[in-house]
């Protein structure tokens, strides 16, 4: 993937600290769980995946494991602490490791699990051919020199690439140098209040642009790969779009005016603007060849994804699969796989897999269903409508969002656990498939700390802003996208039928 080289930050002691005590605080709860005597309508092995889910959470929260580490850690766990105990549906055998570990395995052939390992080579392509540069560059090229002007371009070519670059990291990535050099060719300071603006700008428009696109990144694949698994619902690209398009629009214009409220910057013009980025545009020189086959691959590609369901029955994965299979082929040549396959995260395609598996072990072990009964009950949720549990359900979900550092994580553990909340409510109106969709979106309101998600600590690796700018733009953001998110379930999302 592309991603800004910024020199690595010693980790404070208060993060190695949280680290050391985040492991053991781990274990402990996991062994306390497992050991507890068991309760009333929960299976051993139900509990047992409930002491690896809180085990999980743990780990992830504080960082005490590498995220890709954790992901075999908790897949040895779930094949023996599962493998050992009684089978669900034959109570006086024991499941046994080896169908434990198909279990721990499941979330491979999810077709969201795919779709991302697929977007990594896309985004790959994007960053070899240069591509994702140009896009960029030419955006911001047509906008004008004036700060407010060029603030609008970054985040114009930040939505923009989100339709063609799946992967927040690889944006912001591509973005961030282009930044720096602009900065730079004005002969502003790194730590300038210009700087800060459009660094901070180009990583909350980032996150707001996952929401609009479903294959914008992660998370949502997973949300949509969670539907298609256990509520059997396919939710097209062109179906996610129209739900969350005009919510994520309204979202990024109202980052333009907190951008301006809270990081007005030095001046209102600034001279030579325009020609610094001209400058950066010509550098390039003319498209090269391997552009326009993966541009012309792109441009087919996301017509596929568009007319999903509508001129054909071909799905996201599908079309994307044989996307990345012409990028290798001999003539193409976009991509060369002994370099490509080194460059690849292949950490992250194990942790959502995990991730994944981990969330369907909660259900099929009956654990989310025993969770929600407390849930429902303490909440009081059992006959309320389905308006009122999406509101409920997206507080707590932002709130726990200040937790995670990774949105894939956070839906790995929620959706699930979500479904079997909402298909135990009574009250009217309630549609599982369609509350569970907007939630998805919801997943992605990380915009309050940096260590929300790893495109925003690639911007704060830049050293453009402080950790409070950056908060207090997050914090605007997160209010007022709570409060969007409920005009728009009591309008929009209501008229769709997502709550019927």
């Amino acid at each position: 993937m592309a991603t800004m080289p910024v020199d690595p930050l010693p980790p404070p002691k208060s993060r190695s600290y949280r680290k050391t005590w985040g492991l053991w605080i781990a274990v402990a709860v996991l062994t306390s769980v497992v050991l507890l005597p068991h309760a009333d309508g929960l299976p051993i092995a139900g509990q047992n995946t409930l002491g690896i889910f809180l085990f999980a959470v743990i780990v992830w929260v504080t960082e005490a494991i590498d995220y890709s580490v954790s992901a075999f850690v908790i897949a040895s766990l779930l094949a023996l602490l599962l493998g050992l105990a009684p089978d669900i549906a034959k109570p006086d055998q024991i499941l046994g490791t080896s169908a434990a570990m198909s279990l721990a395995m499941d979330g491979f052939t999810n077709p969201g699990v795919v779709l991302i390992a697929l977007a990594l080579f896309v985004a790959e392509a994007m960053e070899v051919t240069g591509l994702d540069k140009r896009i960029a560059l030419n955006i911001l090229s047509k906008i004008g020199s004036s700060p407010r002007r060029i603030l609008v371009g970054v985040i114009v070519a930040q939505v923009a690439l989100s339709f063609v670059l799946p992967s927040t990291t690889a944006r912001v990535g591509c973005l961030a140098p282009i930044i720096l050099g602009i900065v730079a060719a004005l002969g502003l300071e790194r730590r300038s209040k210009f700087s800060g603006m459009l660094m901070i700008a180009v990583s909350q428009s980032a996150t707001i642009s996952i929401m609009g696109v479903k294959t914008g990144a992660a998370a949502n694949l997973i949300t949509a790969g969670f539907m298609e698994k256990l509520l059997h619902v396919t939710v097209t690209w062109l179906q996610w779009f129209v739900a969350a398009a005009p919510f994520a629009a309204i979202m990024t214009v109202a980052l333009y005016f907190i951008m301006i409220k809270v990081m007005r910057p030095e001046i209102e013009h600034f001279p030579g603007g325009q020609e610094a980025i001209q400058g950066s545009v010509q550098a390039l020189g003319a498209m090269t060849v391997p552009e326009k086959k993966l541009a012309a691959i792109l441009i087919i590609l996301l017509g596929s994804w568009v007319t999903e369901g509508e001129l054909h029955h071909l799905d996201t994965s599908s079309t994307t699969a044989a996307a990345v299979a012409l990028m290798f082929l001999p003539g193409i040549n976009i991509l060369e796989w002994k370099s490509t396959q080194k460059r690849i995260a292949w950490g992250v395609i194990v942790l959502t897999a995990i991730g994944v598996s981990l969330g369907t072990a909660l259900l099929k072990m009956k654990a989310a269903g025993w969770m929600t009964n407390y849930v429902v009950g303490g909440l009081g949720l059992q006959y309320a409508s389905g308006f009122v549990i999406f509101a409920a359900i997206s507080l707590f979900m932002i709130v726990i969002h200040l937790g995670f550092n990774s949105a894939p994580a956070l839906v790995s553990t929620m959706i699930p656990v979500v479904i079997a909340v909402l298909q135990n409510v009574h009250g009217q109106g309630i549609d599982v498939a369609g509350i569970t969709l907007l939630l998805g979106f919801v997943a992605s309101f990380g915009f309050v700390l940096p260590v929300s998600g790893p495109h925003h600590m690639i911007a704060l690796g830049t050293e453009t802003f402080e950790v409070r700018d950056f908060t207090r733009v997050g914090a605007l953001l997160a209010i007022f996208g709570y409060i969007l998110l409920l005009i728009f379930g009591m309008t929009y999302w209501s008229w769709l039928g997502y709550f019927v």
